[in-house]
């Protein structure tokens, strides 16, 4: 057993070839092999978002706080609210953020495919970011 006392690892500013806007992550867990876990807690100012991306395995977001977007490729924008769980499938193009005037915070949980839990894509432009919810 092994417990990571809070407030021993330091929060980080998220980077942002990756992210648009400020977005911190505090991490949760990055699991020893065998297992494949990483989790992290990320909080997203208003307007901030993820860049597209995939995981190998898949992705679960729990909104923790907040209102925020999530919207694979070729979806619509779905609006999340706290208590939402979200799940994208393994190599699922998506993105996710906070609502434009309202932050949003998210435990992130995925699984590394030879230690390796995501690959980015490009930015998520300021017309996708504000197309119509649903629509």
């Amino acid at each position: 057993m092994e417990i990571k006392e809070g407030g021993t690892r330091p929060t980080r500013r998220a980077p942002a070839e990756y992210f648009t806007g400020i977005v911190w992550q505090d991490p949760i867990i990055e699991s020893p092999p065998p297992a494949r876990l990483f989790s992290s807690c990320v909080s997203f100012a208003p307007g901030a978002r993820t860049h597209w991306h995939t995981h190998p395995y898949g992705q679960t977001l729990y909104i923790v706080s907040g209102v925020g977007r999530v919207q694979t490729e070729g979806g619509p924008i779905r609006e999340v609210r706290a208590g939402d769980v979200v799940w994208f499938d393994a190599g699922e193009k998506h993105w996710h953020g906070a609502a434009p005037a309202t932050g949003m915070v998210h435990v992130a949980m995925q699984e590394a495919k030879d230690g390796k839990y995501v690959d980015w894509a490009e930015p998520v432009t300021d017309a996708q970011y504000a197309a119509e919810i649903g629509g």
